[in-house]
């Protein structure tokens, strides 16, 4: 899996990969008043399998990736894969730093889930779809992705769809490999291979093009997220995550807090409040002796904090019948656990990516390493009866 992240003001920029072909670019402005994180910069991940997952920090774009030095000969190589998923998610980060930097109000359309999505939103689904179509051409191509090309196919939409041509065709222009002009219809046609239901059965790449389009207006954290599913389930090997900068260097591993004692723990949440059930959280916290004040950052982002130990514990607990999307987690999963950590329902079961387009769990997401989790899922358990009890009786 990879990622990127960005900081505006500096154009800094991280890219993450590792086991998986998972990747995702995303900006995270670090908030937390400790010596670690008094900056802000920008954040990029792509993981894929058998490959080396980095992550680095310079006032440059960064990539992050994750891979193994080498494969067991009775598993998969995707090595191609992962080559092909930094590309894509370098691109299409590059992409966003671009419109970032001009975003204006008039590049902001309203999605049915009343989040905001950007040119760039659009514009980083069509350059992911198009790099993975053109470096791998052998493969059958399936892209379980957030966007359509519906909206912009109305006739109030041609001078975006203008914007976001032009976008694509710019930025596939800097890569040597690309050689001829888009038209508008070719990158509709790209967003819209974003259909795929996915499923247990074959490979398929899952993308957020942006995820956190809240955070990338507001100009805060964002992330570019790119996983492969084979046979329902993100693809690894067991390679850990490293971080590398985005343009090249060395990569550095990472990995999630050895922290014990919850008392020196802190933990992640949703930016938004509509997002997360804050009152559970507290309470769960609250058990479990945290002392921090909660971090509130957008997207992915948090995911690809903790598995740099940024911070040990992140929960999700979203409201009374919101279904979670495979592409707001394929990822980030993906890089925590490869970076020692657990990704889990409320109830202690991995996450599955093979139903489809949803993931079905009890209750909400909780991670942490593995020797606060039996805690956390002892505090989560309880706190869940309380609210059971306390609706009940009234």
């Amino acid at each position: 899996m990879s990622m990127t992240v960005m900081r505006p003001a500096q154009g800094c920029c991280c890219h993450f990969n590792n086991a998986i072909n998972n990747c995702f670019n995303l900006r995270y402005r670090r908030t937390l008043k400790t010596p670690s994180l008094a900056a802000e910069f920008p954040f990029v991940a792509v993981a894929s399998p058998p490959t080396r997952l980095s992550l680095s920090l310079r006032r440059r774009p960064l990539t992050v990736a994750s891979s193994s030095a080498a494969t067991m000969s009775s598993s998969p190589s995707y090595d191609k894969e992962l080559a092909a998923a930094k590309k894509a998610v370098s691109l299409a980060s590059r992409l966003c730093q671009k419109v970032q930097k001009a975003l204006l109000q008039s590049d902001v359309q309203s999605k049915s889930d009343k989040s905001p999505v950007t040119v760039a939103d659009y514009g980083s689904q069509a350059v992911v779809s198009l790099v993975l179509q053109r470096e791998l051409p052998a493969d059958p191509f399936s892209l379980v992705a957030e966007e359509d090309s519906g909206d912009l196919r109305d006739d109030s939409a041609q001078d975006i769809r203008a914007r976001i041509t032009e976008l694509v065709n710019d930025t596939l222009s800097t890569d040597e490999s690309s050689s001829s002009t888009l038209s508008v219809e070719q990158v509709l046609k790209a967003i819209d291979c974003g259909v795929s239901e996915g499923g247990a059965t074959g490979r398929h790449w899952v993308l957020d093009p942006i995820d956190g389009t809240k955070g990338f207006v507001r100009g805060d954290q964002y992330a570019i997220a790119l996983g492969l599913l084979d046979g329902g389930k993100v693809v690894l090997v067991g390679s850990g995550t490293y971080m590398q900068p985005l343009e090249g260097g060395p990569a550095v591993e990472v990995h999630v807090t050895a922290t014990e004692n919850p008392e020196e723990a802190s933990f992640f949440e949703s930016y938004e409040a509509a997002h997360s059930l804050r009152g559970l959280t507290g309470s769960i916290a609250e058990k479990l002796g945290v002392k921090a004040p909660p971090v509130r950052i957008d997207s992915q982002a948090k995911y690809g904090a903790l598995s740099r130990g940024d911070g040990a514990i992140y929960m999700r607990f979203p409201h009374k019948g919101y279904r979670e999307k495979i592409w707001d987690h394929a990822a980030g999963c993906i890089v925590v656990t490869e970076a020692g950590g657990l990704v889990t329902d409320a109830a202690g079961k991995d996450l599955d990516f093979s139903k489809g387009r949803f993931l079905d769990l009890d209750t909400g997401i909780i991670s942490t390493n593995a020797k606060l989790m039996p805690l956390l899922l002892k505090a989560v358990k309880e706190s869940l009866k309380e609210g059971e009890s306390c609706s009940s009786s009234m």
